[in-house]
């Protein structure tokens, strides 16, 4: 007689556990066109910043002032050139690589920042919940472009610290929704069962909280790179940003802003820029949160049943 065949379990735990995550995002994949048309458009701006070197006709920095000061759109300059004689089309691809690199960078400054503050807020509660609520209500009650601005004319506009203080000020949004997350988790049975054997709050908060807010970190991010691409763009329009010559869609616009009516390629091309890559990543965070998130799948739901009925 065979022995019976031994069940081995999966090798990749890791990739079994994440399936569920994956298949979400694979049935969003077939069914909406527009987190598709996300994805496209974040994958190509990626592209285009890790392609710049080889993709840009010429180099951003330096230009022929005699020969090729506002050189239309067409021939050797398929995007047109600046009042530098800088072919746009380079500058609006190695501006990508800056774009991205805020966003990201950014990002990860505010999740870092937010994760661990609303965590600590949700599951100590008490005094902590207060003063990081607090602290969270005061950066809230300032418009976030004014703070940026503040911040940025006072101290030395450097992109660091730029990156530093876009994700400074968007710690506070990313602190409540997971301060919100722990809370509801805080009285679960797994967190009671694991408090009951002796876990302590910092494991408990890594080893079991951490996991159940990802969800709403990954999507909060992902919008959050929209914002930080916006927030830079607006800080280099006025000077406070990446400083010339380094390619910057803001600065790029503000550099055209006075040559609309003769030379209206300089501003439109960074423009347009900025609004794909915002465009980009939020319809791939709305994708990715009526995909992971179960509240929003339920909401959605019951807004099709009531225009079903309707």
């Amino acid at each position: 007689m065979s022995a019976a065949p031994l069940l081995v379990p999966s090798s990749n735990p890791v990739s079994a556990r994440r399936s569920p995550v994956w298949n979400a995002l694979r049935a969003r994949w077939g069914a909406d066109a527009f987190f598709r048309l996300g994805v496209i458009l974040v994958a190509g701006l990626l592209l285009a910043a890790l392609l710049a070197p080889w993709l840009a006709p010429r180099d951003p920095l330096h230009g022929e002032l005699a020969n090729d000061y506002l050189a239309k759109p067409g021939g050797h300059f398929l995007l047109g050139a600046d009042a530098q004689g800088r072919d746009i089309l380079s500058r609006v691809l190695y501006g990508a690589r800056l774009s991205l690199l805020v966003g990201l960078v950014s990002q990860a400054v505010a999740v870092s920042l937010g994760v661990t503050l609303g965590l600590l807020a949700g599951y100590y509660r008490g005094a902590v919940d207060l003063v990081v609520m607090r602290l969270a209500d005061i950066t809230l009650a300032f418009p976030s472009l004014l703070l940026l601005i503040a911040i940025a004319a006072a101290i030395r506009p450097s992109l660091p610290l730029i990156f530093i203080v876009i994700g400074a000020v968007g710690w506070a949004g990313m602190a409540r929704l997971v301060r919100a997350q722990a809370l509801a988790l805080a009285n679960s049975d797994y967190v009671v069962a694991a408090r009951a054997l002796g876990a302590g709050g910092r494991r408990i908060m890594v080893r079991h909280l951490l996991p159940n807010v990802r969800t709403v970190v990954i999507v909060s991010a992902t919008l959050g790179i929209a914002g930080a691409i916006m927030a830079e763009a607006a800080l280099s329009f006025v000077g406070l940003g990446a400083q010339p010559p380094t390619p910057s869609w803001g600065a790029m616009v503000a550099e055209g802003r006075d040559l609309l009516r003769v030379a209206p390629w300089v501003s439109v091309a960074p423009g347009i820029a900025v609004g794909i890559a915002v465009l980009g990543f939020n319809l791939v965070g709305d994708g990715l949160r009526e995909s992971l998130d179960p509240a929003s799948r339920v909401i959605r739901s019951r807004r099709d049943v009531t225009a079903t009925k309707s």
